[in-house]
């Protein structure tokens, strides 16, 4: 996440060393307040530069003893979903927020693909067997299921949706959807089949995947009583959030075997404690919110930042600001 600086008061350290305030002066760049570089949800090193190019960088470690030197003008968020921000209280100090939509949807849509793959093949399994194993016979348990010719339900065809359902075409899958509205194009483009009733998608689907904004509506959209009408041979896989999903319902779902397997770009929290009860399953996959983590994503992302950025500083509307 970006936050733009429009007045600076106090020498900070930036990205490239001390600077005075007459020296970012000189410099006539704003600055960035960035998370810190390299950790969850900040800017990559490798990215600075792309950064760097508009504004001087200022580490949020180094902001927080003078932000009372500070003023902001908006916040930029890299990746679509906002549900970390309060939007109305940011709004209310005069503060706009954006995001990136539409850079993300191939990466995530990718890696939802990736996740049901591994899982019904035990591509990690198979990978743990290749560098552990004592003798050459692989184990029964390593056996895994056909993802071609199977039934998959998308529970959200937005836009992320739709393009899991455009690669799951030449897998022959057939192809249910549950969403709030119907979508007739896009189920027409993809052979789709619509269900008014998620319900019906649940009970028919071997693999059910959740692409879905969080939102009050979506909390724990996924709990005991869902979990219980899918079939047990399904596998639920989710790229949305971690709390559309009842996290303790699905620990008891695969412990008891109600389903066959889960597997999971998103958790709550994130990551997961070392020794969750989920980590020890052997039916789950577990990624550390991954869905947009590509060189390629990431650089479109980060230009897309910068740009609304950009655009607030000279007083133009930003192409990507986030209203409610």
């Amino acid at each position: 996440m970006l936050h733009l600086i429009n007045r600076l008061k106090t020498p900070l350290l930036s990205f490239g060393g001390t600077r005075t305030i007459s020296q970012l002066i000189n410099m006539e760049k704003p600055c960035i307040l960035a998370t810190t570089f390299g950790a969850h949800g900040g800017i990559n090193k490798c990215f600075a530069p792309v950064v760097e190019k508009h504004f001087t960088i200022i580490p949020y470690e180094t902001f927080l003893p003078h932000q009372k030197n500070l003023s902001e003008q908006v916040v930029v968020n890299g990746g679509v979903g906002v549900d970390h921000l309060d939007i109305p209280m940011i709004n209310s100090f005069g503060v706009k927020v954006c995001n990136t939509p539409h850079v993300v949807d191939n990466a995530t849509a990718d890696l939802g693909m990736g996740l049901m793959l591994a899982s019904a093949r035990k591509i990690v399994e198979g990978h743990h067997y290749s560098l552990t194993h004592n003798n050459e016979d692989l184990p029964e348990s390593s056996m895994g299921v056909d993802v071609s010719g199977a039934t998959l339900g998308i529970i959200g065809m937005g836009r992320i949706g739709y393009k899991v359902a455009r690669r799951a075409q030449p897998f022959d899958m057939k192809i249910f959807y549950h969403n709030r509205n119907r979508r007739k194009e896009e189920e027409r483009a993809v052979g789709a089949m619509y269900c008014a009733n998620m319900e019906d998608l649940l009970q028919q689907s071997d693999f059910v995947m959740v692409v879905v904004n969080l939102s009050p509506a979506t909390q724990k959209l996924i709990g005991a009583k869902e979990l219980a009408m899918m079939k047990p041979t399904s596998t639920l896989i989710n790229i949305s959030r971690g709390l559309v999903v009842d996290q303790d319902a699905l620990v008891e779902a695969l412990q008891k075997k109600v389903i066959r397997a889960a597997a999971l770009d998103v958790t709550y929290p994130e990551p997961l404690p070392i020794g969750h009860p989920l980590a020890a399953l052997p039916n789950v996959i577990i990624l550390p919110h991954m869905g947009t983590h590509s060189v390629e994503t990431t650089q479109i992302m980060v230009g897309k930042m910068v740009t609304n950025a950009l655009a607030v500083l000279g007083g133009n509307q930003p192409p990507d600001e986030v209203k409610v």
